[in-house]
């Protein structure tokens, strides 16, 4: 059988030089790519393995648009404020996105499509595994656009006699009138929480009794006993000492003299309001409202509507809680009912029909310190992180004594993604007019610390330290000083230091997840493995228990679903 070369009649010295030279050509071809193949199969098998990976954390989240629906195919990206390079990716049909080995560290997350981008949201990886979803809210990046109201809900009222939207019905806590990180979230809640509870500026102390009634009992009360008890069936007697017992804080007692009242004369209509106060006041919210709403069958005012309101909130009918504060605001536009109204609205998470509230309210009373106060959380739950510490700041010019405008401004300080507006200015006013107050010195630290950064002077950090040290002095309880004081210690590698901090922090409260955490990396750099894994295993219990009771609060309110003109699509709790 003859050779394959003398078969295709090419001689064989001439194979053999082309065979050569295909071999070499496939030699030097591989040389050159093996390299790139080399680098390249961590990020081809990265994706795969890094959730698996020990010690990396896998983040994930949702990309929403100003209405709450998700937004597929945006553009996120996971920034090291490190300084280290940053991971892109893009959400699915649905809207989530996922970022898997993720090392533990601090980062920015931010969201873009088109001309839309939402704010930067800072995350702490604190530890391995699972971390909370994070819900990224696209609003339009140009100046004119971030100042104006947002479109839909808020864009789509305009507030007049009567509001443009309407509470359709309630449902579970949805996160949609949430915005920005787990702890912008947690912040959010805790200030709505406080926001609902402000005083207003003529509060008294002291339970006042119907419209009209004088504040200082004309009578001891032995003489009112002895009035009773010469004509037990009286209703001057019982109501005189009815009232004598509500002044004095004595519910119990005024409600046993009210009704003996009620029997004697039920038509009497300041007895049946004051037996209410009473019975409000008492904790018996359901025999509360049966005689407010039979007192509204008679004589209905603004007041009674109020006070409805606020029974049926207690009595957990939200619903009709909400009509009646409305109806309260529409019969006298006080600023208790504009401000009970507003609170109602942003507890129940309809976060912009709650800012148009208190705009009007706002508009209608320019001094109320706890309307811009108010209205701040709901900008603040609505992530317009600049617009709320502005009216924090307002409100605390026109009371630069009361306290509540800057608490507010301090926590949103820290928990919104950048320095804020006017802030720092206040919060040194604030630690100047009140120097003997641990949370002035503290928040005033925590806002010149953000302001002006790690790389900061000596001189600006040394201020932080002092008035962190003043905090713990002023308040031995005041865990989160000793927190930042073990931070910033640790910052500087000063780690037994930074270890005697934290160990403070968890004394004064055994409950702060993350000065568990801190202790355990402080103890890691000292070579104590033992310790840092007992405090990693406490930060992991202490944060599942925290988590598991922040799902219950969220469950206990209910979220308000919110029904816009002309709307002709499924209502959507907002």
């Amino acid at each position: 059988m003859p050779g394959w070369s003398s078969f295709i009649g090419v001689p064989r010295a001439a194979l053999h030089r082309i065979a050569a030279r295909f071999v070499r050509r496939i030699e030097f071809t591989f040389w050159c790519i093996a390299p790139a193949l080399f680098l390249l199969a961590p990020a081809l098998t990265g994706q795969k393995n890094a959730s698996n990976q020990p010690g990396v954390a896998t983040l994930h989240g949702v990309v929403h648009d100003h209405a709450g629906k998700q937004v597929a195919n945006a553009h996120v990206t996971l920034d090291p404020k490190d300084g280290g390079a940053s991971r892109e990716t893009s959400t699915d049909a649905a809207g989530s996105f996922t970022f898997p080995g993720v090392s533990v560290g601090s980062y920015t997350l931010t969201a873009t499509v088109g001309a839309l981008r939402s704010p930067a949201v800072p995350v702490v990886v604190s530890a391995p595994g699972e971390q909370p979803s994070v819900d990224l809210t696209l609003v339009a990046s140009s100046p004119e656009r971030s100042a104006s109201a947002p479109q839909g809900a808020s864009q789509a009222m305009q507030f007049a006699d009567k509001p443009d939207f309407a509470i359709a019905a309630v449902t579970d806590w949805t996160a949609a009138g949430g915005h920005g990180s787990d702890a912008s979230l947690r912040t959010s809640e805790a200030l709505t929480r406080e926001a609902v509870k402000l005083p207003s500026a003529s509060s008294q102390p002291a339970a006042a009794g119907s419209p009209g009634e004088p504040n200082e009992p004309k009578e001891s009360e032995s003489a009112l006993r002895a009035a009773v008890e010469q004509n037990p069936g009286s209703f001057a007697a019982n109501h005189s000492l009815g009232t004598f017992c509500l002044q004095a804080g004595r519910y119990e007692d005024a409600i046993r003299s009210f009704e003996a009242a009620y029997q004697a004369d039920p038509e009497n209509y300041d007895n049946e309001y004051d037996l209410a106060q009473a019975l409000k006041l008492a904790g018996d919210a359901s025999q509360a409202r049966d005689h407010v709403r039979r007192l509204l069958a008679r004589r209905p005012s603004a007041d009674l509507h109020r006070m409805e309101g606020e029974l049926d909130e207690t009595l957990g009918d939200s619903l009709s809680a909400v009509g009646a504060f409305q109806q309260a605001a529409s019969e006298d536009p006080s600023e208790e009912n504009y401000f009970a109204w507003g609170s109602e609205l942003l507890y129940h998470r309809a976060v912009w029909q709650a800012k148009e509230v208190f705009d009007e309210g706002a508009r209608l009373y320019p001094q109320s310190a706890r309307m811009l106060t108010a209205r701040g959380a709901a900008l603040f739950a609505g992530a317009r992180y600049d617009e709320a510490a502005l009216d924090l700041c307002r409100a605390s010019d026109l009371n630069p004594e009361s306290v509540e405008p800057y608490l507010f401004m301090g926590k949103i300080e820290i928990a919104a993604p950048d320095p804020l507006p006017c802030v720092l200015a206040k919060l040194k006013r604030f630690a100047s007019l009140q120097p003997s107050n641990a949370m002035a010195n503290y928040y005033y630290a925590l806002a010149l610390w953000k302001q002006e950064g790690n790389a900061a002077g000596a001189p600006a950090m040394q201020t932080v330290k002092t008035m962190l040290v003043k905090a713990v002095t002023l308040d031995p309880q005041c865990a989160d000083g000793y927190l930042q004081l073990g931070n910033l210690s640790a910052g500087r590698r000063q780690w037994e230091q930074a270890i005697a901090y934290y160990l403070q922090a968890i004394q004064a409260n055994p409950d702060l997840s993350e000065a568990h955490y801190r202790l355990g990396v402080a103890y890691e750099r000292t070579g104590e493995n033992a310790k840092a894994k007992e405090q990693f295993q406490l930060h992991d219990a202490i944060a599942k228990k925290q988590a598991a009771e922040i799902q219950r609060q969220r469950k206990a309110v209910k979220q308000f679903v919110v029904v816009l003109p002309n709307q002709t699509s499924k209502p959507q709790a907002r």
